[in-house]
């Protein structure tokens, strides 16, 4: 794939991790991440707002402001690792992957397992996997793509390589995909590059993110991720969807997010994307 193919959105997660200090809605995230210069947005289920539940309206508010839904994100108090959670985790997904199917080409993201209880951390990776796997169908019957985001956040799951190959095992690779974050991936892994590499053929689309040699957030380009080497992995990725997708928690983006995310644009210009 040609860099200059490339498409890049941007993660609400952005704005969401500000808290209550964040008192708009949906409509001012559409229109920072419009005005920010990006082609196309991924929600989570915490800053969908007034549109939860109405696509139909949320279509009307992504095509005025020039965005389309790349993907839609959400996650679960279960950690997604609760067996007695199961059957209301995958409630959940069914409604969100209904909601995406009106979409054309949008994904609907699960958010990494987190260990939410006591018991052998072992054990937890067949029952996210369980959870993952049947989402995986229900979206394959709706005719939505459904991918896994592991994340580096407190109690997650899935940190480290050996975390990444113990649920990889137990994924089924037609009905689960990948959205790598590079972010986290350097928080946890020695070698970045290869952890994309070896699991290239799960990528769907990616979240691009940077940190500094402490595993610190910092703005794109400011920290340790070869971007160029990621877009050039991504571009030998049988499924990649060619949607880089942003996502910032730095200090720069807690003060001033919108700031942010447009800088973060103006760097992947500088990549050619």
């Amino acid at each position: 794939m040609n860099v200059k193919d490339l498409k890049v959105g941007c993660q609400t997660f952005t704005w969401e991790m500000l808290g209550d200090r964040f008192t708009g809605g949906p409509d001012d995230l559409l229109k920072a991440i419009a005005d920010g210069g990006y082609a196309g947005i991924e929600i989570t289920d915490t800053m969908i707002g007034r549109y939860a539940g109405k696509p139909a309206e949320f279509a009307a508010a992504l095509k005025s402001s020039g965005l389309v839904l790349v993907s839609f994100a959400f996650g679960s108090r279960s950690g997604f690792t609760l067996k007695d959670e199961i059957g209301a985790d995958l409630e959940t997904a069914r409604r969100w992957i209904d909601f995406v199917a009106n979409f054309p080409d949008a994904l609907v993201s699960m958010g990494s397992a987190t260990v939410v209880s006591d018991g052998p951390r072992d054990d937890k990776f067949a029952i996210a996997a369980e959870l993952y796997n049947k989402a995986g169908e229900l979206g394959r019957k709706a005719g939505v793509q459904v991918a896994v985001h592991p994340s580096s956040h407190h109690n997650t799951l899935l940190f480290d390589r050996a975390d990444y190959d113990a649920i990889f095992a137990l994924l089924d690779a037609d009905l689960v995909g990948w959205v790598p974050d590079t972010g986290h991936i350097l928080r946890g892994h020695k070698d970045m590059a290869d952890t994309l590499t070896t699991y290239r053929d799960r990528i769907r689309y990616i979240h691009l993110k940077d940190v500094d040699a402490k595993g610190r957030w910092a703005m794109l380009g400011k920290g340790v991720c070869d971007t160029p080497q990621v877009i050039e992995i991504a571009g030998t990725a049988p499924n990649f969807n060619g949607w880089l997708v942003l996502e910032e928690e730095s200090d720069t983006a807690a003060a001033d997010p919108a700031g942010a995310v447009k800088t973060n644009r103006q760097t992947m210009r500088g990549y050619g994307a």
